[in-house]
């Protein structure tokens, strides 16, 4: 289907109305040319060129984006997409699903899937460990009542490299670093790794095990933030944080692995969906908003707070701060602003 692009694409670039008449073939035509297709779920095949449409139409929104590419064996993510239609994917037992043109697959349930909740589609991948999962996605009407926000039981979290963030009580996350725990044992299998001959058995056996490795630490990783978020969700009636971009952190200030390892990114996604699931805000300050240098207690600005100083004093009231407790104050209270207008 790419290679079919392609050619319509160098034959008529030049010429965007040729272009929109000439449509590319769709999948069923493939299937007089390779037989084996029949093998393969309709919906799979379906989904397949619809991703492509997607990179397609990306690729003329933004020539920055650069044309579809061939996907490559040697990457990491494996998956596909099947759609349920007629009961034809659906869990037995709890202890199998049927999946099209494959039939019943033994399984390990998450969780059940709640009464009302029709499945729509499921999309199965393989993980460089060589593990497969399932991920169903479910449609189901929600009655979802937004609760009044009680002003004082509203939070502001800080992110804090070290800590994960320090909230406006005074109180901090202690994220535990799993990457950094696994670095040593990471760098010794890696090193293992570059030994081996690329392509060989031993090659494959190794990354496997190096796969391993990251998957447990990402996991570990997950799992913690999933408790937190969950806690902070259940606790309080809103909460307050910075409309960070971490990627440009990690990049411009030279801390790419441990914004990595400490996944302040992943964790407000998790706390954002956990908190409109209750009827509950979160609500996002700008990220210019000068919540370090402001003096919570007088209003005061300090411009020439750099990022090492950890305490300050306040020239106005005399106050003495620790930088990331008093920024957490002034988010919560920069967004009890906002809430309230």
């Amino acid at each position: 289907m790419l290679v079919n692009r392609k050619e319509l694409y160098e034959k008529y670039k030049g010429n965007k109305e040729e272009l929109r008449i000439h449509k590319p073939k769709k999948y069923s035509e493939y299937k007089k040319e390779y037989y084996w297709l029949y093998e393969i779920d309709n919906f799979a095949l379906a989904n397949a060129q619809l991703n492509l449409q997607t990179a397609y139409n990306n690729f003329f929104r933004d020539k920055s984006v650069g044309f579809p590419k061939f996907k490559s064996k040697h990457t990491t993510h494996r998956s596909y997409t099947t759609n349920c239609q007629s009961g034809n994917i659906r869990i037995e037992n709890g202890k199998y699903i049927r999946l099209p043109k494959i039939g019943l697959v033994r399984i390990k349930l998450h969780r059940q899937i709640p009464e009302g909740h029709i499945i729509k589609s499921c999309t199965i991948s393989q993980t460089s460990s060589g593990k497969y999962y399932i991920s169903i996605l479910t449609e189901y009407e929600a009655n979802i009542e937004p609760i009044k926000v009680n002003v004082a039981n509203v939070i502001g979290l800080d992110m804090d490299m070290k800590n994960l963030f320090t909230d406006s009580q005074g109180n901090r996350a202690e994220c535990p670093h799993y990457y950094r725990q696994m670095q040593d044992k990471l760098a010794k299998e890696q090193r293992k790794l570059s030994k081996c001959k690329r392509g060989s058995n031993n090659y494959y056996k190794q990354k496997v095990k190096v796969a391993v490795i990251h998957e447990k630490v990402a996991n570990q990783r997950k799992d913690f933030l999933h408790k937190l978020s969950n806690q902070i969700a259940n606790d309080y009636d809103g909460v307050c944080i910075e409309d960070l971009n971490m990627m440009a952190m990690g990049q411009c200030l030279k801390l790419g692995k441990s914004v990595s390892d400490n996944g302040w990114g992943m964790f407000t996604t998790f706390l954002g969906y956990k908190l409109a699931d209750r009827g509950k805000q979160i609500v996002k300050i700008g990220k210019w908003y000068p919540s370090s240098k402001t003096c919570c207690v007088c209003g005061t600005i300090k411009d020439d707070l750099t990022l090492k100083d950890r305490e300050w004093t306040c020239e106005g009231c005399g106050t003495h701060h620790d930088r990331d407790w008093n920024a957490a104050i002034n988010i919560k209270n920069e967004g009890l602003r906002l809430l309230i207008a």
